[in-house]
């Protein structure tokens, strides 16, 4: 499944359930648990092969005065 896929279908179950009083069936659950797991596998990919933004991140430069 690809990755915009299930952000796509967390998107439609969150929506379903804010429908339903916030209440989830067990069906709900247990496919908005699965999507859950492949979202945090995917991002526990991306900070393994380090392709997460570290946000603020600088280079610092070293200068030398001459007088």
């Amino acid at each position: 499944m690809k990755p915009s896929e299930v952000l796509k279908q967390m998107a439609e179950l969150r929506e379903q359930v804010k429908n339903q009083a916030f209440k989830f069936t067990k069906e709900q659950k247990a496919e908005y648990d699965r999507l859950l797991g492949l979202r945090r596998e995917r991002v526990k990919f991306f900070y393994k092969e380090g392709r997460v933004s570290k946000g603020g991140a600088t280079i610092k430069k070293t200068t030398e005065n001459t007088k």
